[in-house]
């Protein structure tokens, strides 16, 4: 990212729009985009799993990474709620840590393609919609490798991943990465196909909350609250899908504020519950899968932006807050 994007985003008229609560003890505000897997946050709220811990959690919608992160930067948020390959862009510019780890893609991403295509390889030269600089680049680009191909076999061509979906079905690009709900459309019209979606690559896209570096060291029994909550609510919703969905919706909301079509886009996502938690994010003295994770996305960073990114685990995850309360 720019810097000096970064620094004018940064001030205080910037994120203005941002009702939150200035840092202080038994209060979190995490921003974050509209997304499926940022649902268990709301779950634990509304069933008060924060609130019996003393802790009173924020959730304030910003669907730019660069926004929510310059409030971040700023002071005026605790946290973010997104995947570690974007947060890690900006660790470099300010000191946060994923603390808790939400979900993965499993299906919620894809690769959409004619319906001929039958390899990745034939897109070799071929136009692909995709948002630069997006998790959705940083995916394919982990694909691309695993074929043996990078992003300069192929032409990008920039747009949001909604954009993209629509260039796609109206014929426009012959290929385009995305998400729910467009591959379920394109399959259920068989406007073209899903060519692999990320129920292939588990692990790959993953999502945590990430907090200041101030807000962890001051507000520790916080964030142990915070991973308690998820926790709980993770375990409502293999124990009460249905309810927990519509609790979700009405928190989520936008274009998943129907019940019915959140609990869709949730078979595209695993929600971490602590077994998991701990596997990605590792304990104290043992990191987890995040660490190769990280590795893979300070590589794509580098490539992708022609700048230099060496992003530690330690750097980017505290695991101290793992283990339940």
């Amino acid at each position: 990212m720019n810097k000096s994007l970064f620094t004018r985003l940064a001030c205080p008229l910037a994120i203005s729009a941002l009702s939150v609560t200035a840092a202080q003890a038994g209060t979190l505000s995490i921003g974050h985009t509209t997304w499926v897997g940022y649902g268990t946050l709301y779950l634990a709220q509304d069933l008060g799993y924060f609130k019996e811990n003393g802790l009173t959690v924020e959730l304030p919608v910003v669907e730019e990474a660069s926004m929510y992160m310059a409030a971040q930067a700023s002071g005026q948020l605790s946290g973010s709620a997104s995947t570690i390959d974007e947060v890690l862009k900006y660790r470099p510019q300010f000191c946060f840590k994923a603390v808790a780890a939400l979900d993965d893609s499993h299906g919620g991403d894809g690769v959409l393609v004619g319906k001929n295509v039958k390899s990745l390889q034939e897109l070799k030269g071929q136009a692909v919609a995709v948002n630069e600089g997006s998790t959705s680049q940083f995916w394919l680009s982990y694909l691309l490798k695993k074929n043996g191909m990078s992003m300069s076999d192929i032409t990008v061509q920039n747009m949001t991943a909604d954009d993209a979906a629509t260039a796609f079905i109206a014929g426009r690009v012959p290929a385009a990465v995305t998400w729910e709900p467009h591959l379920s459309m394109v399959r259920d019209k068989q406007q073209g196909k899903v060519l692999i979606d990320s129920s292939s690559t588990p692990g790959v896209i993953v999502d945590v909350v990430a907090l200041n570096c101030t807000v962890i060291e001051k507000q520790p029994e916080d964030v142990k609250a915070l991973v308690a909550g998820l926790y709980k609510a993770v375990q409502f919703t293999k124990d009460h899908p249905q309810k927990a969905y519509e609790i979700m919706a009405k928190g989520v909301g936008g274009y998943l504020s129907d019940p019915k079509e959140l609990a869709a886009a949730a078979q595209g996502v695993r929600f971490y519950d602590q077994a998991m938690s701990e596997k990605l994010l590792g304990s104290p003295g043992k990191p987890g899968d995040s660490a190769p994770l990280i590795k893979l996305a300070n590589e794509t960073a580098s490539e992708l932006q022609g700048k230099p990114y060496n992003v530690s685990n330690d750097d980017l995850v505290d695991n101290r807050f793992v283990s339940p309360l």
